[in-house]
């Protein structure tokens, strides 16, 4: 992940430092951003994490974070020059791994999350001034998911393996990103913080549960990085 970002953000300055200072002025798909609407499609990586706040102060639980991937479509509204309203839906798959403390045996200690999400953000983008064939810009919203994955259902609980969250989520995006503007389409990289807005966890049936019984609260955050194509 960490290669990746630097090869977008190598990428985007290189680019930029052409724009900025090469001799020829040719603009590749001049009247695009005048469209009324637009229409495009992103794929990504993402990292998703667990913010986890505890009644009692004590060993925190680990949260291991696996990169994984996610996939959408783009619908832009353009308000005017510099202010956009867009809505994207995809599918996001995250996997993360809990590892609670005070458990010897491995079948009580290790939870694993693998989550399947419908992500619908609805995104307000606020651009600069174009520049040559670039134009940065820096967006933000709110989102709802549905966590296909959830097991909040499911009877059984922790005592017997299985780790239970809410199906249906709320988020606050931010982020930033670059649109460069080719012959035949306009490419965009993005990077944008996810922050949960509310507790996601579903409690054991025990009320003095070993797993869930400290944890006051329990939210996702993550990291999108994203390739839109329009």
């Amino acid at each position: 992940m960490r290669l990746l970002f630097i090869l977008i953000f190598f990428f985007g300055l290189t680019s930029a430092h052409a724009q900025l200072f090469s001799k020829e002025k040719v603009l590749n798909k001049e009247n695009f951003d005048k469209k009324r609407w637009s229409w495009g499609y992103y794929l990504g990586f993402n990292t998703y994490d667990f913010q986890i706040k505890y009644k009692d102060q004590g060993e925190d639980i680990d949260v291991g974070k696996s990169p994984s991937f996610n996939v959408g479509l783009l619908g832009n509204l353009r308000l005017n020059d510099y202010f956009d309203l867009r809505l994207e839906p995809g599918v996001v798959f995250s996997n993360r791994t809990l590892t609670f403390p005070n458990f010897t045996e491995e079948n009580e200690r290790i939870r694993d999350v693998n989550s399947s999400y419908i992500y619908i953000p609805l995104l307000l983008k606020f651009s600069s001034k174009r520049i040559n064939n670039f134009k940065p810009f820096l967006v933000g919203g709110a989102a709802v998911s549905h966590n296909l994955s959830s097991n909040e259902d499911n009877p059984q609980d922790n005592s017997a393996g299985q780790f239970r969250l809410k199906t249906q989520n709320y988020y606050l995006d931010v982020g930033f990103g670059i649109d460069f503007y080719f012959d035949y389409f306009k490419f965009t990289p993005s990077v944008r913080g996810v922050f949960g807005m509310g507790d996601e966890l579903v409690r054991d049936d025990d009320p003095n549960s070993p797993w869930t019984s400290n944890i006051e609260s329990m939210k996702t955050r993550g990291i999108f990085i994203n390739f839109t194509f329009q």
